[in-house]
């Protein structure tokens, strides 16, 4: 027996579980359980029992799991249900900068949805003679009498020295109260917001840690020897004590698996990733093969936490309708699940007898929703998954493949009341579903100044069927549904790696700075797990902020996410160089290659100042040996060089590619290719600092090694 990958997705009503093939990537077992939230042990006896599911199918035992990791809504639900608890913050400060410290780290309660609020309590202690001991225990004692359920020691500048801080959580814990110093939850600076984001995460330790252990035991208990690792907001998963400490990096867990599940299963490179569902749709961006990050707000405040940029429309496969003066007027919010309604679709069509539309209020206070009622009483809805399948838009192996003949009875009523056949209503629903989503979209390319010509829309989730197909009649954009897409979330979560960001402000930071933080990213991830030759670090510096930022990865085993994918011809590289780039076969040729990546190229002429100029830009497809894609550049040069030229025709490059407008220079993104790999120097504004993150990455690497040197004009 195979060794495997366990990816379980832990949701409001059911519990899905992967088993994934560690050697093929292959998806070779699934099951679905409900999610137990009332058993002694929570959900975690939903988890062990989707993991006996599928050790039972494979005939295999608890020594053939490698790698096992959950996804949790439980850190976002107990935000959004203010099933939080109240946090004490101890303020540390002496001197002027004390002064700051008192009034910054007292933020007060943070308001929640529905009337909810994590309340605090706040003390300040002046350590310009060190801890006081004593006057701290008063403070727990009367936090203790307050209801208080965790603390949070928070210190200005405490990112540069945290003894302090430690020394407090570390007393807490003595205490009785989970205590966590706000360094651990960011190194950044800004007092203010980084108390702000401490008192959200000291808010969920209590629950988070209770059912953590819970979930862990009971995974040890079933004879797992691999930890259990979980779900973080950005895709990558953290083991269990990581999360003990920092659960805040869980919320936004279920939808960041979808991406994760776009990125390592699907490999889109450039693209939007629409999980859809029965109620609500996320749509997210991916570029150059990494997704977009935003700081997440909480109770209308920014913080620090960082998470995956995704847009939550309330429209998906199980939408009902609205109908007004014979037009269809609304897709969405309300679902078919939350009328505890059956999709028309899913009926058989000798039971759909003399159906007449009737409305309905699925929830108090909610305008009337369409749907029909058959000759027995019994109700159905019209969803866009039943529109779908009447126009014939679902292969038979889509998870929201229906019964065509069905919905095409069940719309007949919807019809006349619109004055239009079955298949004029089917695309009125249809329409003014994805008219919900096309918005979005065109913001976000808007936003992040995408290329809609090399973008695909991927889509993923059990209602993707409903809704992609169809969006890509109605744009111009190319839309595929992901393979496996009613369990990308979770096959997301069993392929994820292990994950962790390190930020630090610093002004111009040197290169033992960066390779100081580099370190320490790494070091974080192999502490949680990670095998020390799976991983990588991204370096990222943000000028406008003086942010120097670090992602680190890599797996549990000694494998990369290209393993178990096998090498492809020359002629099918070439093939998905060219789809990446839409042009055809022929206008494509590979121009250079490092044995692991093959670069090809393409050139395009633009008409400028109403054709009496002509622009000719070359366009690059990097592509890795399974016929992966790697990254897609407009307006890129490639040159070849090797380690011990690296210095001199690096400097030649970024002379020859800069953009030059008076006294300010635009340098171009750059990256470096060798083996498999690709080095992303890309939105640096200093040569230097271009210099230094090059020279850290291809630190060991004999003067003799070959390189290609990306160039693109910014």
């Amino acid at each position: 027996m195979p060794t495997v990958r366990i990816g379980i997705d832990v949701g409001g009503t059911f519990t899905d579980a992967v088993a994934i093939d560690t050697e093929s990537f292959e998806v070779v077992a699934q099951t679905k359980v409900p999610t137990t939230h009332d058993a002694d042990i929570g959900v975690a006896a939903g988890i062990v029992e989707a993991t006996s599911n599928l050790l039972e199918w494979l005939s295999a035992s608890p020594e053939d799991v490698v790698f096992i990791a959950h996804g949790t809504t439980q850190a976002t639900n107990a935000l959004l249900e203010g099933d939080v608890s109240k946090v004490g913050i101890v303020g540390l400060g002496k001197g002027i900068q004390g002064r700051r410290a008192k009034s910054e780290t007292d933020i007060g309660d943070i308001e929640l949805d529905d009337d909810q609020a994590i309340e605090t309590t706040h003390d300040y202690l002046n350590i310009k003679k060190g801890l006081d001991e004593s006057e701290l225990d008063a403070t727990f004692e009367r936090f203790k009498s307050e209801g208080v359920g965790a603390i949070v020691a928070s210190q200005a500048f405490g990112v540069d020295n945290a003894e302090m801080e430690e020394k407090v959580q570390s007393l807490a814990q003595d205490f009785g109260l989970p205590g966590i110093g706000a360094n651990v939850v960011s190194k950044r600076y800004g007092l203010k917001i980084r108390t702000r984001t401490a008192v959200v995460n000291a808010s969920i330790l209590p629950r988070m840690i209770e059912t953590s252990k819970a979930t862990s035991e009971s995974i040890e208990d079933f004879g797992i020897d691999s930890p259990l690792m979980i779900m973080r907001s950005d895709g990558g998963v953290m083991g269990i004590d990581e999360m003990q400490r920092r659960p805040i990096q869980t919320i936004l867990s279920g939808p960041a698996a979808g991406v994760a599940g776009a990125l390592m299963y699907e490999n889109v490179t450039d693209g939007i990733f629409i999980d859809v569902g029965g109620t609500s749709s996320d749509i997210s961006v991916i570029e150059k093969g990494q997704p977009k990050w935003k700081a997440a707000e909480i109770g209308g405040h920014s913080t620090f936490l960082r998470t995956l940029d995704i847009r939550t429309e309330g429209v998906a496969g199980g939408s009902m309708i609205r109908v007004e003066d014979g037009e269809v007027v609304q897709s969405g919010p309300r679902s078919a699940h939350i009328a505890d309604l059956p999709y028309s679709t899913f009926a058989d069509p000798e039971d759909i007898v003399d159906p007449e539309l009737t409305w309905i209020t699925p929830k108090e206070g909610d305008p009337e929703y369409a749907a029909i009622e058959i000759a027995n009483g019994e109700m159905f809805a019209l969803t866009p998954s039943c529109a779908s399948n009447l126009l014939g838009l679902l292969d038979d192996d889509v998870y929201a493949a229906g019964n065509p003949e069905a919905a095409r009875k069940a719309f007949g009523p919807l019809a006349a009341e619109l004055g239009t056949d079955v298949e004029g209503a089917a695309r009125e629903v249809l329409d003014e579903s994805v008219h919900k989503i096309i918005p979005v979209i065109e913001e976000v390319i808007e936003e992040y100044d995408l290329d809609p010509a090399l973008l695909e829309v991927v889509g993923g989730g059990g209602g993707c069927g409903a809704l992609v197909p169809y969006l890509g009649e109605a744009t111009d954009f190319d839309t595929r549904l992901a393979e496996n897409h009613e369990i990308v979330s979770t096959v997301g979560v069993g392929l994820a790696m292990v994950r962790d960001v390190v930020e630090r402000n610093v002004m111009n930071p040197s290169e033992d700075q960066i390779d100081q933080i580099r370190q320490e990213a790494i070091d974080s991830v192999v502490g949680m797990g990670a095998n020390q030759e799976t991983v990588e670090a991204n370096i990222k510096y943000d000028d406008s902020e003086n942010l120097l930022r670090v992602e680190a990865e890599g797996s549990t085993e000694l494998q990369t996410r290209e393993m178990g994918q096998e090498t492809v011809s020359d002629t099918e590289r070439k093939e998905k160089a060219a789809a990446s780039l839409d042009v055809a076969d022929e206008n494509i040729a590979l121009e250079e290659t490092t044995g692991g990546l093959y670069v090809y190229e393409t050139s395009q002429k633009t008409q400028k100042l109403f054709g009496l100029l002509s622009d000719e830009q070359t366009h690059v497809s990097i592509v890795d040996e399974t016929g992966v894609v790697k990254l897609k550049l407009q307006n890129a040069t490639v040159y070849r060089t090797d380690k011990g030229s690296l210095e001199r025709s690096l400097k030649r490059v970024l002379d020859q590619e800069s953009v030059y407008s008076g006294s300010a220079t635009r340098l171009p993104n750059i990256y470096i290719c060798h083996g498999n790999q690709i080095i992303d120097a890309s939105g640096l504004s200093a040569r230097d600092q271009i210099h230094s993150l090059v020279d850290i990455e291809l630190e060991g690497l004999a003067d003799e090694t070959e390189l290609l040197i990306v160039g693109q004009q910014p």
